[in-house]
């Protein structure tokens, strides 16, 4: 199974780290952003991964290589200009291959272990959510006998954690260019064709200066 990590963004909230380092290098309590994921993949069994980059993304590719320092192979996608995630998954589908994928957003930072993840979703995708933080206290979306919707009357909601495994089927029909994902995972929603956990551990996102020191605070006190 390949997994997939965002890291496309500017990272323009978090200026003016970000203005000459891309978002997924900025360190976090002395590592690297990236890093932790590419750890975390490599500890849950992956061997492969694919990372899409545009803003400062040479810089990516020569911090990280092919991937041997974690004991993995990566191959990039690079985007001339910022194809969003949809866009941008969309591009890559050709080094993901036709099986379902793990998708990470590269700006999060969490102690979720990817061997949980299903390898074949029951639909066409699974993501996992965590409680809303403060910064996004309405939520995204409902989780109900292990399925996601849009939204249902007087229910609960959760925040997407930017984890899931996504089947490239998701994209039946999208054409190259730039395009958001969250359309296509709300259309699969409506068909039931969405699964979904609660994960309720450590997770930050790394979306600001303050939630990067946020995220710094946790890791140094477990270590």
């Amino acid at each position: 199974m390949k997994a997939m990590i965002l890291a496309a963004g500017k990272g323009e909230r978090m200026r003016p780290l970000t203005l000459h380092t891309p978002k997924p290098l900025v360190s976090v309590a002395g590592v690297p952003l990236i890093e932790y994921h590419l750890r975390g993949l490599a500890a849950a069994g992956f061997k492969e991964v694919v990372i899409n980059h545009a803003w400062l993304g040479a810089q990516i590719e020569a911090h990280l290589g092919n991937g041997a320092d974690w004991g993995l192979s990566i191959s990039y996608s690079a985007e001339g200009e910022p194809l969003e995630t949809g866009g941008g998954i969309y591009k890559a589908l050709p080094l993901l291959g036709k099986q379902p994928f793990v998708l990470v957003n590269g700006d999060v930072w969490s102690e979720y272990d990817f061997s949980r993840l299903p390898k074949k979703p029951a639909g066409l995708a699974h993501l996992v959510l965590v409680d809303n933080p403060g910064h996004h206290g309405k939520g995204d979306f409902c989780l109900q006998q292990g399925l996601v919707s849009d939204g249902v009357e007087n229910a609960a909601t959760l925040t997407y954690s930017g984890i899931a495994v996504i089947d490239p089927a998701l994209f039946d029909g999208c054409e190259a260019g730039a395009f958001k994902l969250a359309p296509l995972l709300r259309d699969a929603m409506n068909l039931g064709r969405v699964t979904g956990e609660h994960y309720s551990g450590c997770w930050v996102d790394v979306g600001t200066l303050e939630r990067l020191a946020q995220a710094e605070q946790l890791i140094k006190g477990r270590r």
